[in-house]
């Protein structure tokens, strides 16, 4: 009797369990349900609250959709312009070897950059920095890694004059780009005459850029109402995005980029590969190792990633931001330059993320991502 009542027992105990790992399952499901119902309410308001860093306080704004296009006063967009800002950008002969193009380095089928490491250009020079996609550079207020264009028209001009790119004098290219009288024509119907100088070329070229917009990826659908647009591994790391994993720092709003610079632990000071970023723009020791947020739209396929391309794949980025982003100081280095010692954003910091959740978060930037397309790109120039 004593026996038959302890197996039952056992058997009650284990159903017990069981149910509870059971229960416990369906809280699970219940919580993404619920985050599911949430975030595509239609309604930013019925959100989770997103976990934002004191030092992030000033200029978040929460992600959602892309505005509209802003174009400048002085550069208003119209489709001629476009069209000529396309020719010019494919134009190799803007080069001084006749063979680079600004699309040399920004290829829309491999995301707006050129898929390698770091870039290279005349002479098939090695740049220093990975090429930053032009993916959305219509929202940004400074361009390059470093911030030293102030505009798409200033950021235009600076690959061709650049001793590494494409290593043009730029009264050179504006000669050249005259002497071809096919150009002529282009130019009248974008500006009203046929007359060509710098600024024309690099407002036309501008306005092309401005045109390398995302469509609509799954994340705007699902927050516009599209409840199964993502799916639940997805929903998961949105919400991670927001708050444990703490992105939502630097990249928010609708660009997903706060449109500010951050030292990221990715200096690598007292190295070979040593870049203070910023500070070789503004010499403000404040400003050491700083680099430009860069958008997360269009993320998974504008690798390799970081201003220095060393990192082949998005797990490796996520990994080294759950580690807080240690950046050792080598021990080579001889305390001869400590006023320009890298001093990390205070945002970073261990965040602690399972393997399940890190996998959450980067399949949510694939929902962030749309399908690549091709560009009809001109294969003729004008002569």
């Amino acid at each position: 009797m004593m026996r038959n009542t302890i197996i039952i027992l056992a058997i009650g105990l284990a159903g017990v369990v069981s149910c509870a790992s059971y229960l416990a399952g369906k809280q699970d499901a219940l919580d993404v349900a619920v985050l599911r119902k949430l975030y595509s309410s239609g309604d930013a308001k019925q959100w989770p609250k997103a976990e934002v860093h004191p030092g992030a306080a000033a200029t978040f704004q929460d992600i959602g959709h892309l505005p509209e296009t802003p174009f400048p006063q002085d550069n208003a967009s119209s489709p001629a312009k476009i069209n000529l800002g396309k020719i010019l950008f494919h134009d190799p002969r803007l080069s001084s070897s006749g063979q680079i193009a600004c699309a040399s380095c920004h290829d829309p089928q491999l995301g707006w950059g050129d898929g390698k490491r770091v870039a290279f250009g005349h002479d098939r020079q090695l740049g220093k920095r990975n090429a930053m996609t032009l993916w959305n550079t219509a929202f940004y207020k400074r361009l390059f890694w470093d911030g030293r264009a102030v505009s798409l028209e200033d950021q235009a001009r600076r690959p061709v004059m650049d001793a590494l790119e494409m290593h043009e004098d730029l009264s050179s290219m504006e000669s050249k780009v005259k002497s071809y009288k096919g150009y002529q024509p282009l130019f009248s119907e974008a500006f009203g005459a046929p007359a060509i100088d710098l600024d024309k070329i690099f407002k036309a070229i501008a306005s092309f850029e401005r045109t390398i917009v995302s469509p609509k990826s799954r994340f705007d659908l699902f927050i516009d109402g599209k409840t199964d647009a993502l799916n639940d591994q997805e929903v998961l790391g949105l919400h991670l995005f927001r708050t444990k994993a703490g992105c939502i720092n630097c990249h928010n709003s609708g660009l997903f980029s706060d449109n500010q610079f951050h030292n990221d632990g990715q200096t690598l000071f007292a190295s070979a590969n040593e870049d203070l970023g910023l500070y070789n723009v503004t010499r403000d020791t404040l400003d050491v190792g700083k680099f430009k947020t860069p958008s997360l739209r269009e993320v998974v396929n504008t690798g390799p990633w970081m201003h220095h391309g060393n990192f082949p794949t998005l797990k490796d980025v996520v990994f080294l931001y759950n580690l807080g982003n240690p950046a050792p100081i080598p021990r080579s280095y001889k305390g001869d330059r400590d006023s320009l010692l890298p001093v990390n954003s205070p945002m970073l910091k261990k965040l602690s993320l399972t393997d399940t959740e890190i996998d959450a978060v980067i399949a949510f930037l694939g929902a962030i991502t749309t399908t690549p397309r091709r560009l009809n790109a001109p294969t003729q120039f004008p002569q």
